[in-house]
């Protein structure tokens, strides 16, 4: 057959047909039916959006779509990660929860037994990112929770300087999905970088986060952009599809963050649309193209 033949070919696919066919033959015509990635972003997928899927199919996604990087995984799954040639490229599984975290000084015991063992393991392991969270207010005072974090955190960073590990407060919107998180700003998550001061504490950027809670994304991410050590993406509203229907220009934002001079990963964690695994494979590789600036 043709190279001209098989793409004629391969635009006749239906998605129904290329539900039949076997999971090799399928990546095999998602592959070819797309050029290489451009590699001015490194880009990568949040894990829980691809929940319909084991954790291998997810790694041969990423494979045939063009990137090499799946995040949120915890150390109990980085050996199906390695044994696909696949980075974790946030690791998780130290923190307690998203409501209990840094700015309690209760559970600073706790959090620093888990994140001195973690840090460990993930640069064991290889890897360089893990995500951390702040926990809810609770009443509690914005100042006094940044001096609860600082405080916290600067127990254990020379030992992920030590080990080359990276951690990521992750900055969370508290109006929609996590009502009363405390690092809901930019600005606050800048302030704690800054007062922490080592190269190895960074912010976790959450776009969709961000515009929810604060928007004006492209001045925010150059003003962080020393202190941005990681990407989350989703459409807003509703942490939806990276498309054109919701109100972010995910394409204009990409241009900014390469323009930084960025050099971590961006994930896409939204929610797929579609219904079958094909349909939900396509959701991702249009996101995916459509940041490939």
């Amino acid at each position: 057959m043709t190279q001209l033949d098989r793409r004629s070919m391969l635009k006749q696919l239906s998605l129904g047909a290329i539900a039949m066919l076997t999971p090799s033959a399928f990546n095999l015509a998602m592959a070819q039916a797309s050029g290489p990635l451009k590699g001015n972003i490194h880009h990568s997928v949040c894990r829980w959006t691809f929940s319909h899927l084991s954790l291998p199919e997810v790694c041969g996604l990423a494979k045939t779509i063009g990137f090499s990087a799946v995040d949120l995984i915890g150390p109990k799954e980085w050996p199906i990660l390695k044994a696909h040639g696949i980075d974790s490229s946030m690791c998780n599984g130290a923190e307690i929860n998203l409501k209990n975290g840094w700015n309690d000084t209760q559970y600073h015991p706790t959090l620093i037994k888990n994140y001195l063992e973690h840090i460990e393991l993930v640069s064991k392991a290889g890897y360089k990112n893990l995500i951390c969270f702040t926990g809810n207010r609770r009443g509690m005072d914005n100042e006094v929770g940044l001096k609860n974090c600082v405080d916290g955190l600067k127990k254990i960073m020379s030992h992920a300087e030590k080990y080359g590990v990276t951690l990521h407060m992750e900055i969370l919107n508290s109006r929609v999905d996590h009502i009363d998180y405390m690092a809901d700003s930019s600005d606050w998550a800048f302030e704690l970088c800054k007062q922490i001061d080592s190269p190895n504490m960074k912010m976790l950027f959450d776009i969709y986060h961000v515009q929810i809670n604060e928007g004006d994304i492209i001045r925010r991410l150059r003003k962080c952009a020393p202190y941005i050590g990681h990407y989350h993406t989703g459409g807003v509203p509703g942490r939806g599809e990276i498309t054109e229907g919701q109100e972010l220009n995910y394409r204009a934002i990409m241009k900014a963050i390469h323009a930084t001079g960025f050099q971590g990963y961006v994930a896409q964690e939204f929610s797929p649309s579609g219904t079958t695994p094909e349909e939900k494979a396509s959701s991702l590789k249009r996101a995916i193209l459509l940041c490939d600036v």
